[in-house]
């Protein structure tokens, strides 16, 4: 895997500089709203440490893994497996739930404990959920201060790759290993889709209005992309393997991508975490398509 470039690893230290100090109480906040926070959605977490709450929250879902101050925290299940009963020993006084979990939902309205229904579509969620998450606990300056920021870094990307060509971009997020089969790909719809069309890639499915496609090699021959992107998250690869999992795609020597040598693979949790380190994923992607606009 090629070495992250310096501008990266500042943007993914100025981050952790953030959310740090969020954590310990170096970003002011305010004193009313809720005091025991538990989330259950990764991205709702970064958010809420981001605009200054770290020190308000309770517990967090199976699957946060950053900032590293939640490995502290009580740890109550996930999107399809709550723990309800080591939820509720927290005493929480706001949950955080994804608003498809409906019988928890209803679990939580019968012990009066208040919720915010976390929906997520395109990239405008992310900051849009940044604000009504600070409204709802008291913090609205301090979360829109902190969404506003997000924005002005990520116009600042679309403003770089402005007038480049635009490449003919496959965005994969998941494969079987070794092998060209169970392809998952983002299609026109969903914040990657929208972070693929900001760095400056033209998605080949994004004339299809759903989020996801399972693609055949039939389909990803007749799209015939000009770059593929591939994203591993956690540790789902191990750097070692790089290569030979992108080795595999020669198996289609036709496709243009794999022709001129433009297949990629990027691993980070922030490809599958539409949070604060979005800005940091809207980068990689610009920076693998566009390498010639930053030195």
């Amino acid at each position: 895997m090629a070495a992250v470039p310096s501008r990266v690893k500042a943007a993914a230290t100025l981050v952790l500089v953030v959310l740090t100090a969020a954590a310990t109480g170096a970003v002011a906040g305010a004193a009313d709203g809720p005091r025991r926070i538990i989330s259950l959605v990764p991205a709702t977490t970064e958010m809420l440490f981001v605009m200054g709450a770290g020190n308000r929250i309770a517990g967090v879902s199976n699957y946060d893994r950053f900032p590293a101050d939640v490995a502290r925290l009580s740890k109550v299940g996930g999107l399809l497996d709550p723990d309800i009963e080591r939820l509720l020993s927290l005493k929480p006084d706001l949950v955080i739930v994804y608003d498809t979990q409906t019988d928890l939902k209803r679990q939580l309205e019968r012990t009066r404990i208040p919720m915010f229904g976390y929906v997520h579509r395109g990239l405008p969620d992310i900051t849009e959920t940044m604000r009504a998450l600070g409204q709802r606990i008291g913090m609205t300056a301090e979360a829109a201060a902190a969404a506003a920021r997000i924005e002005q870094q990520l116009m600042a990307i679309r403003a770089r790759v402005a007038g480049r060509p635009r490449p003919r971009t496959l965005l994969i997020f998941g494969r079987e290993p070794g092998t060209l089969r169970h392809i998952d790909a983002s299609a026109g719809y969903g914040f990657l889709h929208d972070l693929l069309e900001l760095a400056g890639g033209s998605d080949v499915l994004g004339d299809l209005s759903k989020q996801t496609v399972e693609m055949s090699t039939e389909m990803i021959l007749a799209r015939a992309p000009d770059v593929i992107l591939e994203l591993h998250y956690g540790d789902s690869l191990k750097p070692e393997q790089f290569d030979a999992e992108r080795r595999v795609w020669n198996a289609l020597p036709s496709v243009p991508a794999v022709r001129n040598n433009r297949v990629f693979l990027l691993s980070g949790d922030e490809f599958v975490v539409p949070g604060p380190r979005i800005v940091m994923a809207a980068e990689r992607f610009a920076r693998t398509l566009h390498p010639e606009v930053f030195p």
